[in-house]
């Protein structure tokens, strides 16, 4: 029974990282085609809110819940898929922690702009197209370490 548990709770939190990961990246995208600063201030604050209690949480679960299994299926930590995820993985934390900064930032300036009711500023332009960038290498990096935990190859 242990086994399945921790099995469903890696696979539950793996799915609320991918899923909120693509939720908050549509979320911001369709706000930022409103180029309204009321909307992608707002946005952005529930953007902001679910990578901290839902993407943050998932990335603590993941490690955690992957080294249980690893143990539990007898896999050696050094097995070249797990190797491969890991470094996916590090790649993905490389992206993730400076989106997160930039989603800060970028609330910020659209509070600012909303409240002195002007458009939204050029350093948001620039901080909105660094986000965006960030987003394609972590996005793929996910999609990586799932196929390697479902396929498990042989290199």
């Amino acid at each position: 029974m242990t086994y399945e548990l921790i099995k469903l709770i890696h696979i539950l939190s793996g799915a609320v990282l991918f899923g909120t990961g693509a939720g908050i990246a549509f979320f911001m995208l369709r706000a930022d085609a409103t180029r309204d600063a009321r909307t992608v201030a707002a946005v952005a604050r529930i953007v902001v809110l679910a990578d901290v209690v839902f993407t943050a949480t998932a990335v603590v679960v993941q490690p955690v819940s992957g080294l249980m299994l690893i143990v539990i299926q007898g896999y050696s930590l050094t097995e070249p898929w797990l190797m491969a995820a890991y470094g996916l993985y590090i790649l993905t934390g490389l992206c993730w922690l400076p989106v997160v900064a930039i989603q800060v930032r970028l609330k910020v300036l659209a509070e600012q702009a909303a409240a002195a009711d002007v458009a939204l500023p050029v350093a948001y332009d620039r901080l909105y197209r660094w986000w965006f960038v960030l987003g394609w290498p972590a996005f793929a990096a996910v999609l990586g370490i799932y196929w390697l935990m479902v396929a498990k190859p042989d290199f």
